[in-house]
């Protein structure tokens, strides 16, 4: 069908007729018209924001445990350890790794919360937002994201290079043969007779992975002098006193 009827333009006997013609297909709204007003920002109503880790408990992995404390200096953190039903028994510390929790509050009290649950899984897993997330694996990789919580900003190549560490300390010192456990520890001796800490002069993620990598390999007594100093340093920082326990 014609989108309109016009009629012809010739009337009876020659006239001519005048026909208005519409000046605008389709009715347009005004774009000089002031915006609308501009909706009000989402309000998150104590919504809780939940870390939650699978761990094996026959290698505990003491790098989020320090990770743990440090946050908790930061977030006001609701915490909790439970045991899935793919492990028959968890050593007694490990179930108070977090240690005597108080009375707890409503959960819109706390900022985050971080649940640990000993399960039998070959690695470390995390989910953060546990609907859409996909799962973090490794240790390495969950103690970089859970640093990443602190809020510390790094330059490119500083980042990098605690990157390098990191992935260093978990592939060579944790998991190599003794010849790459040696050539680290000579390599982290070289680096700390130059700085405080393995990258620059404050405490990374790089720093907190390799410590907990010595502990649990046992390569901590062999380790040469600058390292050795460099352990003592960790030590005397209270995040990580609670691993320390565990370890006794």
């Amino acid at each position: 069908m014609p989108m309109y009827k016009v009629r012809p333009v010739h009337g009876a006997r020659g006239a001519v007729l005048a026909e208005q013609l519409p000046t605008c297909m389709y009715r347009l709204p005004n774009v000089h018209r002031s915006a609308p007003p501009a909706a009000a920002p989402a309000q998150d109503y104590g919504a809780l924001k939940d870390i939650v880790i699978n761990a094996n408990p026959s290698l505990p992995p003491l790098s989020l445990l320090v990770l743990h404390s440090l946050l908790c200096e930061r977030y006001k953190i609701l915490s909790a350890v439970h045991t899935h039903s793919s492990v028959k028994s968890v050593p007694e510390n490990l179930l108070k790794c977090f240690g005597e929790q108080t009375k707890q509050q409503p959960r819109q009290e706390y900022q985050l919360g971080f649940t640990l649950i000993w399960k039998d899984v070959l690695k470390p897993q995390m989910k953060f937002s546990i609907q859409t997330m996909c799962p973090i694996e490794g240790e390495g990789n969950i103690a970089r994201f859970l640093f990443s919580l602190l809020g510390q900003k790094y330059s490119a190549v500083t980042s990098t290079l605690i990157d390098s560490w990191v992935d260093t300390t978990i592939f060579q010192l944790k998991e190599g043969s003794s010849k790459e456990k040696g050539a680290v520890l000579r390599s982290m001796n070289a680096a700390l007779g130059k700085t405080s800490w393995l990258v620059g002069n404050e405490l990374t993620v790089a720093d907190i992975v390799a410590w907990c990598a010595l502990q649990q390999t046992g390569s901590a007594s062999a380790a040469p002098a600058n390292v050795q100093k460099w352990m003592k340093a960790c030590e005397n920082l209270a995040p990580f006193t609670s691993v320390i326990k565990l370890l006794k």
